[in-house]
């Protein structure tokens, strides 16, 4: 568990203006002052159904070398031929692509039906000649049938190739999108560049604006958005979040070295799908594993609850358990749960004034609570209701997240997501007197990059570090 933070550095305190409130999340077309239509359904990649149906119909041919026609061994064939369809994690050209796969998955299939009919009638045991036969007739319709299928797909994308905005500075992003369009194979097409300033080279539109990119964006029913240079990802991640939030693929490019990470070739270039905007950031899974977790732990850890409730009720007097509003998901508030372990002197000072661990007149017992996270405790039941998550972005008061929210960019980004006990910042030491600037990105990278086994790791991380309490 990880505690609030402490007074923020001098460079992480925002300037007060007073309290103002303000929409957490932008409303939906919009994003970080950038006006973007609203959400359209996202590029659907091929449909994996002709490959099937060719799979199927090559097995039913490649049965024909089975002596007597059996109808059993035809639909197991079929069966082991679509259970064992190739699922390669990169698009391929043409079926030279896939050879190696699609024979390899065909041999398997007829030796492993060979091996079932010897063991369960030897009698009728099949010949290599006729294993032989099934596996070339099988495979040389196989071959066949996919490479119609993908010669349809790329006389598609010639006719009508995906629009795409290259995003990046103006020299490299017109090197990128010249590069492209003389390879129309690849079927996507550029037609503007986003960058901060105009290069005056000539080439493609350079768009510098939000409401340029808009008009671009409708005008041309721009699918893609190519990343070509790491600055553009960090300087413009409200821009490419936006862009995915309204269907866009975005993909990243090696504009001057090839990676050997990439799982896909664009005329040349490496590249990769980068997964931005919310995503199926709140899975069953997620929530499954909010569930089991905190209920389980509020059952092991009910005992110290009463006893941490005793302690301070005697050392401290009445009201023991905090409540403040928090500000959760899409901006929906919600009331946080905490031992006290400190007593504001007004509803402004609560709302307005950062924790004060460092306090030297908080009783003993409340700074031994902050001090080894014990006070969070209680939030296990926030994330047993949904109002948070075990991991997730650390919640703020509505005061302090209307004032970062204007202050640091990408800040109000963090609420795509349920907000949590713990997080990618707080295991990476963004806790306490540390920037604000830092937790929004780490927080931003945990949600773009967010899995399930990712929540396992940090949860596993956070319980390590309980045993070398630093305050909170």
């Amino acid at each position: 568990m990880t505690a609030e933070s402490t007074v923020p550095s001098p460079g992480a305190q925002p300037r007060d203006h007073g309290f103002h409130p303000l929409s957490v999340l932008p409303p939906r077309g919009r994003a970080a002052g950038f006006p973007f239509p609203a959400r359209r359904p996202r590029s659907r990649p091929d449909s994996p159904l002709p490959l099937l149906l060719c799979d199927a119909s090559a097995a039913a041919v490649g049965a024909l070398a089975l002596a007597e026609h059996r109808p059993v061994l035809m639909a197991l064939l079929i069966a082991a031929s679509l259970l064992l369809h190739p699922r390669s994690p990169r698009r391929v050209d043409g079926v030279l692509d896939e050879l190696p796969a699609v024979c390899g998955r065909i041999t398997v299939s007829w030796l492993g039906l060979g091996a079932l009919v010897a063991a369960y009638s030897p009698q009728a045991a099949l010949s290599a000649r006729t294993l032989a036969l099934g596996i070339a007739t099988q495979a040389a319709a196989g071959c066949a049938g996919r490479a119609l299928v993908h010669w349809e797909r790329r006389a598609g994308l010639l006719r009508r190739p995906r629009a795409a905005l290259v995003v990046g500075p103006a020299d490299t992003a017109q090197r990128v999108a010249a590069a492209v369009l003389r390879n129309p194979r690849c079927g996507v097409r550029p037609v503007g560049v986003v960058a901060d300033h105009p290069d005056g080279t000539g080439g493609l539109p350079v768009l510098t604006t939000g409401a340029e990119v808009q008009r671009a964006l409708i005008q041309n029913a721009v699918r893609d958005i190519l990343v070509v240079h790491p600055s553009a990802r960090m300087r413009q991640a409200p821009l490419l979040r936006a862009l995915s939030e309204s269907g866009c693929a975005v993909w990243e490019l090696d504009a001057d070295s090839p990676s050997h990470e990439a799982l896909e070739l664009l005329a040349g270039f490496s590249c990769r799908r980068l997964r931005l905007g919310s995503g199926l950031r709140d899975s069953a899974g997620k929530r499954a594993l909010d569930v089991v977790v905190s209920g389980a732990l509020l059952l092991a850890v009910s005992p110290l609850l009463l006893v941490c409730a005793a302690v301070l009720r005697l050392t401290d007097g009445p009201g023991v358990v905090f409540r403040q509003e928090r500000i959760g998901k899409d901006g929906r508030p919600f009331t946080l749960l905490k031992f006290r372990t400190h007593r504001p002197v007004d509803a402004h000072e609560a709302a307005t004034r950062w924790s004060v661990a460092g306090q030297r007149d908080m009783p003993w017992f409340c700074r031994f609570l902050r001090r080894t996270s014990l006070d969070e405790l209680l939030q296990l039941w926030n994330v047993f209701r949904g109002d948070m998550s075990l991991v997730g972005p650390r919640p703020e008061r509505p005061y302090f997240v209307s004032q970062f929210s204007q202050t640091y960019p990408g800040y109000a980004a963090r609420h795509r997501m349920r907000t949590g006990i713990t997080g990618l910042a707080q295991i990476n030491g963004l806790r306490g007197d540390t920037s604000i600037e830092d937790r929004a990105r780490f927080d931003n990278a945990y949600i773009d990059n967010w899995s399930l086994w990712q929540d396992i790791c940090i949860l596993l991380r956070t319980a390590a570090s309980l045993v070398r309490p630093t305050g909170s």
